[in-house]
């Protein structure tokens, strides 16, 4: 039997106030004065000076900030790329993402299209990728995704939403500073904390669970009950926003051996139709999910009602059959999810009519 041989992030640097490590971190990496590097940062970061001024620009060095008002695109990926190209001497030293799960998205997909030919949505899927990505550097903002440690970049095509899925994905260095999450909204702090959550559980119900998949996200479902559902726990706690930053590690790393399930696959389908972004998609999908994932939902319930999150309803009630199909396919073309939540034979009772039903609770 052969198996997968995954890469991780080779370095990690973690701790409150590492954020003021990142100069001296790129220092040796600059190739030449004619190669920038390129901060990708969330434009929620661009009034605030205490964040930017710790970053040293040099040369050709740029800050581009970006809204995340929308998922990630394959057509942004590509803007951002072709803008790199046209405005730098050299190919860059390497690109910075700052930011939560979409920033960290866009950074690797675009370390990789700089390498590869074509456009993004032509990498759509699972070891596409020729030609290794530049250097690039994930600092996350906030805690959840796991997209800091995943070799995946979540993006929004003209067909489908569906992750560049590498070896070279991978970030080649992270910044774990949970100061950079202190401001983070409430109910942001919520939506992203349980895509963690949610990841944990649709890991360790999954067919494809090993011990390596079952480790990480066992501690990460342990941290994430410590806090949403600990008394003492909330948003502004410092220990709080160190657990969640490694519950996030965890719970990406738990699925690097295994993959996720029912809540993602439906969620895509809301994303790619509706534009709703990731955290929340999960959430309102999860929420009726009792079917497959009967305690993990009930906790769920419980951690909504403690933090006083009142998800939106009826986000399908005015879609036609033709929108219901166009979420449909999106969700059923996330075969290896399925058959992770459902086994093998997952078409058998993954009908379009189930998933029609289930659409139209929410």
């Amino acid at each position: 039997m052969s198996y997968k041989n995954f890469p991780m992030v080779p370095r990690v640097i973690f701790g409150r106030g590492s954020f003021n490590q990142l100069n001296e971190i790129l220092a040796p990496k600059r190739l030449s004065i004619s190669a920038p590097f390129i901060y990708l940062i969330d434009d929620v970061f661009k009034n605030n000076t205490e964040l930017t001024s710790r970053i040293s620009l040099y040369y050709d060095d740029e800050i581009v900030f970006i809204s995340t008002n929308e998922e990630p695109k394959t057509t942004q990926v590509d803007e951002l790329v072709e803008k790199i190209i046209l405005n730098t001497k050299a190919r860059p030293s390497g690109i910075i993402g700052i930011g939560g799960g979409s920033i960290l998205d866009l950074a690797k997909a675009v370390s990789i299209m700089l390498t590869n030919e074509g456009e993004a949505k032509d990498y759509q899927g699972w070891d596409l990728v020729k030609n290794p990505a530049i250097y690039h550097v994930g600092i996350p903002t906030i805690s959840g995704t796991g997209a800091e440690v995943s070799r995946t970049t979540v993006l929004t095509g003209p067909e489908k939403k569906l992750g560049i899925n590498s070896d070279f994905t991978p970030f080649d260095q992270v910044i774990l500073d949970s100061e950079l999450t202190k401001d983070v909204p409430k109910d942001q702090w919520f939506y992203t904390g349980m895509d963690c959550y949610i990841h944990c559980i649709e890991s360790l119900n999954g067919s494809y669970l090993n011990s390596f998949s079952q480790s990480y996200g066992e501690k990460s479902l342990e941290l994430c009950k410590e806090i949403f559902l600990d008394n003492s726990a909330n948003i502004s706690d410092v220990e709080a926003q160190e657990k969640l930053m490694m519950a996030s590690w965890h719970g990406g790393m738990s699925i690097a051996y295994s993959q996720v399930g029912v809540a993602h696959a439906m969620s895509y389908g809301l994303s790619y139709l509706l534009g709703t972004k990731h955290g929340i998609g999960n959430c309102i999908v999860f929420d009726h999910l009792e079917e497959f994932y009967p305690e993990g939902v009930a906790l769920f319930k419980e951690m909504k009602m403690k933090h006083n999150i009142i998800l939106p309803q009826n986000v399908c009630a005015q879609l036609s059959n033709e929108e219901f199909d166009i979420m449909i396919d999106v969700a059923l073309s996330l075969e290896p999810l399925w058959e992770n939540a459902i086994g093998k034979n997952w078409k058998k009772t993954i009908t379009r009519e189930k998933l029609k039903a289930l659409y139209q609770k929410m």
